[in-house]
């Protein structure tokens, strides 16, 4: 698991990250304080991406309204 702060973290590096998280969680073969401590990573790391993704969003967003092209997105978990 990286020391690397969440909020210095690349949307990649923080999905990979996530990743890591989950793939200890399920195996089941960490002690109940450190999976504790893992689901308190998750979790920042999965609102950091969810930040990332909303920011990419808006900035697509104002590209297409600075276009004249018609606005409006469809969030990726709908896809």
């Amino acid at each position: 698991m990286s020391d690397k702060p969440v909020s210095e973290m690349s949307f990649e590096e923080a999905m990979a990250a996530l990743e890591g998280v989950v793939s200890q969680l399920e195996r089941g073969e960490v002690a109940l304080e450190q999976s504790i401590a893992l689901y308190e990573r998750g979790a920042a790391l999965k609102a950091h991406c969810g930040a990332k993704l909303a920011e990419a969003e808006a900035k697509v967003e104002m590209i297409r309204s600075a276009e004249g092209k018609v606005t409006g997105t469809v969030p990726a978990e709908g896809l």
